[in-house]
């Protein structure tokens, strides 16, 4: 293992971070008026912290030859270990910034830890101090991941500390934490490594192996002349779509402007973070659902045919099996939910077909995105929280934003399944698997249904420890959560669904909570080298 090369990329990628806490810092004393001594101690020390680690590390790395080329052991355990410091830094704001409990609550006395309520609860000011920075890593693990799901609750924040389940908890935080929540959700949403390639493939060489290790899909191409290029192409169209966005939800939704920053820069990485409790059912604005299934639905395809819509290659989009797939599932379940809705529906409105018709689209189209809700579909029949219990599963398309297993991979594995059966019927018949008009190496095939073993393997696993920590939850609600986490979805079904929050989860349930979003953004084999002992041999 090169510890030089690795220490270069993660010392590049902590600088990285530094930069929009900076911005938020500028927001929240200049812009909102918090006060120059709150977005210090809230922004600006972690920015410093970042600042100075990040600078360390590539000093350090300066001192030998870590410019030589990345080779694919320095490339996945430098992106799996970059999130750790990363999630660490923008965990910080939430914990010295009062959404969670934390050093400067204690220190000022204040009423809600020291009046009992939260001592009650943790048993200390100490350890109530140590459950809010575990919600705070939470937060931003959550954050980084897309995954959405959030611990804002008036059970752990100070803010809603005398508040009733009616009020707007989330809506009640300090808007600069709002904004960068948000953020980190923007920036999590391409790859924290992508965003860093635009001046590590000058700086190091193997920056394929790095956008490999990164991106999601089990192939990744050039769209361009340099990997450079192509990475300043991809953030271009991130770029332009979030912009597109937020002028869509001010000027055609009605949003307000800070709703319209906040929901644009959480929709376009699939990420689902709101800006109140409500989420999207505050709005209940046909227009804005509208304006987020476009952009929703962007986000759940492949980022490189994007760019071929661009370049005016249109045909050549539509004919991709990968997005016609995904497309059919989606009509397909959207039909379905719209049916069971309407004929089993628990509501009124879910009875009108109208109603059930856009309920149902919109939520086929956010599962396997950003997880915004329309509806509390906790509550809609069996068989349609069935069906987005399936979507959660599969997820979007490969090299897109979007979670879950990938239509890809699926499709693969459907390839593998007929040709097994041909082969039976017809020994002798040799069968390719073709995919887009193309034959995959068997060696891909075997990677893919490699990953797809190991997901089932660490669902198992992520289900029997989960429903063993939490022994009162029902089978539901392990179940979408486990799928939930590790599709990096957000909302789950049962006691974790769209209209609650997971500040009911114990603290070693937590911890795995957010070990799970980890493996499922990185996709299970960065993970798995990494966990590899070949994979920390002394260097060649």
């Amino acid at each position: 293992m090169r510890w030089d090369v690795v220490g270069l990329v993660l010392g590049w990628t902590i600088r990285l971070i530094a930069l929009p806490l900076l911005v938020v810092f500028a927001y929240s004393a200049y812009i909102v008026a918090e006060g120059p001594e709150y977005a210090a101690k809230t922004y600006l020390l972690p920015f410093l912290l970042a600042l100075m680690i990040g600078q360390s590390l590539v000093s350090l790395a300066k001192h030998s030859d870590a410019s030589s080329r990345v080779r694919d052991r320095e490339a996945f355990a430098s992106v799996a270990l970059g999130w750790i410091p990363v999630v660490a830094v923008g965990a910080l704001p939430f914990w010295l910034g009062g959404m969670f409990y934390g050093p400067f609550e204690m220190m000022a006395g204040d009423a809600s830890i020291w009046n009992g309520q939260c001592v009650a609860s943790n048993g200390s000011a100490v350890a109530c101090g140590l459950r809010g920075l575990l919600y705070s890593w939470f937060e931003s693990m959550s954050g980084f991941t897309t995954t959405g799901a959030t611990v804002i609750d008036i059970s752990t924040s100070p803010v809603c500390a005398a508040f009733t389940v009616a009020d707007d908890c989330i809506g009640s935080q300090n808007s600069s934490l709002i904004l960068w929540r948000s953020i980190t959700q923007w920036v999590g949403g391409m790859g924290v490594i992508m965003l860093g390639l635009l001046i590590l493939s000058r700086v190091l060489g193997g920056g394929m192996s790095l956008a490999r290790a990164e991106l999601t899909g089990p192939s990744l191409s050039r769209l361009g002349p340099s990997l450079q290029w192509t990475a300043r192409r991809l953030w271009l169209i991130y770029v332009v779509l979030t912009i597109l966005e937020f002028g869509m939800l001010y000027f055609l939704g009605g949003m307000g402007l800070f709703d319209s920053v906040n929901y644009s820069l959480t929709t376009l990485p699939s990420g689902g973070f709101t800006t109140s409790d409500s989420g999207i059912m505050g709005f209940d604005s046909a227009r804005v659902e509208v304006i987020l299934i476009v952009f929703m639905l962007l986000t759940c395809i492949n980022f490189s045919l994007l760019h071929l819509m661009l370049a005016g290659r249109t045909k050549e989009v539509l004919k991709d099996e990968e997005l016609r797939t995904y497309i059919l599932i989606l009509i397909v379940a959207w039909l379905a939910m719209s049916f069971n809705l309407y004929r089993f529906g628990t509501t009124e409105a879910d009875l009108a077909p109208l109603v059930a018709l856009r309920q149902a689209l919109f939520q086929s189209i956010s599962i396997s995105s950003t997880g915004y809700a329309s509806a509390d579909f906790a509550s809609w029949p069996v068989f349609s929280q069935f069906v987005l219990l399936l979507l959660m599963i599969v997820g979007a398309s490969a090299g897109s934003t979007g979670g879950g297993l990938k239509v890809m991979r699926i499709r693969i594995a459907f390839e593998l399944a007929k040709r097994e059966v041909v082969k039976i019927i017809q020994p002798r018949r040799v069968v390719a698997i073709r995919f887009n008009q193309q034959v995959i190496e068997e060696r891909k095939i075997w990677i893919v249904l490699g990953m797809l073993s190991s997901w089932m393997v660490l669902v198992t696993a992520s289900i029997l420890t989960i429903s063993f920590l939490e022994p009162k939850l029902e089978l539901i609600d392990v179940l979408s959560i486990s799928i939930s986490l590790l599709g990096n979805t957000g909302p789950a079904l049962g006691a974790f669904g769209p209209t609650a929050t997971w500040a009911a989860l114990s603290e070693p349930s937590m911890v795995i909570a957010t070990m799970l979003m980890w493996l499922g953004r990185l996709e299970l084999l960065t993970v798995l080298v990494l966990l590899h002992p070949r994979t920390w041999a002394r260097s060649d």
